[in-house]
């Protein structure tokens, strides 16, 4: 077992040495540093970045005309007799080279623009919800690291105590007041020990993995610093409901479908062209057409009406979507903060009352051992519950920061 924890010091010791050779790179890493690593390498936000530049990039193309047509060809050429195809042979026969751009009345083209802007504005949004959840995310793979890493420092105490318990036992049989199985207490306590601390370690390699995903090799250091403790203003949570991450894209969706919905309208306007042809005749002089052309919205009740309803049914349906989401986020918000609650007390009872007691009840066994009145089973039994409690310390503020995270992420002040 000693050769086993000797390896492993050995091996984070030549880690941490490599890691503090690197240059910009320093031997431990914060939740600051972390969260810093993530927001510059996380493909997911390059891929925001990306839309929002793509979003940007057609807010002026929505409000142009169309590319204008260019048209040539060939009038009154004749096809039959002794001038058929010759484009010389007939009088009336006229090369022509034409322009004609088409023109989409003014609302539709207001409309357009302003789902183009509503675009840009959803893309933005998305952005800030994917820079939000690749902190929460990081700081949640921080946190579990470091609950294990806290878990695991703890077990050089718990094997130094072992040592003592086994050296009093052995002290005990040498004189003749103890029985010889008490001998193996000890050890069995050391092997549930080691079994303890395997599971940690794996527990460990998880979360460095996933804290990995986010911000790469920096993952492999060791941690700095304490819990993050972000303010718990409850109160402030709930006002700020209707800002949770999920619920700031309703507000573009909204515009869009509003602008998708001027501009179903804008169908029932007429829109209009113009055109401007050149002739070139051989015999007669050149000749130049100008024409205007208009739509004819005559059938709205199959046309145009049928899509105003379709849009207007994707706006509702948006309104309900939000209405849903917020109804559910409210009862999250519920949960979480009674949960906290919850984690808060019963940290406080474990530090205030069942770890002291605990401290105390082995003592007691202990003294109760020695004076020859007690079984080592009670000390093994008190000190495991004393060991399960500082393990649920642990695990209880660990639980408490990656609610307090989840929180802070969600509702607090956190939109740039």
């Amino acid at each position: 077992m000693n050769h086993r924890i000797q390896r492993v010091r050995k091996y984070a010791t030549a880690l941490i040495i490599g890691l503090g050779a690197v240059p910009g790179m320093s031997a431990a890493l914060t939740l600051e540093e972390a969260i810093e690593l993530a927001e510059q390498q996380a493909p997911s936000l390059a891929a925001r970045n990306a839309s929002l530049q793509a979003a940007q990039n057609l807010v002026t193309p929505a409000g142009e005309l169309p590319d204008p047509r260019l048209s040539v060809g060939v009038q009154n050429l004749p096809i039959e007799g002794d001038s058929s195809l010759r484009l010389g042979a007939e009088r009336m026969t006229a090369q022509m080279i034409g322009v004609m751009q088409e023109v989409p009345n003014r609302a539709k083209r207001r409309a357009r623009v302003r789902t183009a802007e509503a675009s840009v504005e959803l893309a933005r949004v998305e952005r800030t919800v994917e820079r939000l959840q690749v902190r929460q995310f990081t700081a949640e793979a921080w946190i579990a690291t470091l609950s294990a890493e806290q878990k695991l420092g703890i077990f050089d105490e718990l094997y130094a105590e072992n040592r003592l318990l086994a050296q009093a036992v052995k002290a005990r049989i040498a004189s003749g007041r103890g029985l010889s199985s008490d001998s193996v207490l000890p050890k069995q306590e050391a092997a549930l020990l080691a079994e303890k601390q395997d599971v940690l370690v794996r527990n460990e390699a998880v979360a460095r993995a996933q804290l990995r995903s986010w911000i790469g090799a920096a993952a492999s250091q060791p941690l700095e610093g304490s819990w993050p403790a972000w303010p718990a203003d409850f109160d402030h949570y709930r006002h700020n409901l209707h800002r949770h991450p999920e619920l700031l894209a309703f507000d573009p969706m909204l515009d869009r479908a509003e602008a998708k919905i001027a501009e179903a309208i804008s169908e029932k306007r007429p829109d209009w062209a113009w055109g401007l042809d050149y002739k070139r005749r051989s015999e007669f002089g050149d000749m130049v057409s100008f024409n205007v052309s208009f739509d004819l919205p005559v059938f709205a009740g199959s046309r145009q009406d049928p899509k105003i309803s379709a849009e207007r049914a994707r706006l509702a349906e948006i309104e309900a979507e939000r209405q849903a989401m917020l109804r559910m986020h409210n009862q999250e918000l519920a949960t979480e903060l009674a949960e906290m609650q919850r984690l808060e007390q019963a940290l406080a009872r474990v530090e205030m009352t069942l770890l002291p007691l605990a401290e105390e009840k082995v003592r007691l066994a202990m003294a109760d051992y020695r004076s020859g009145s007690g079984e080592l089973t009670t000390v093994i039994a008190a000190r495991q519950e004393f060991i399960d409690l500082r393990l649920r310390r642990v695990e209880l503020a660990g639980e408490r920061a990656m609610l307090n995270a989840r929180l802070h992420f969600s509702f607090g002040d956190t939109q740039p």
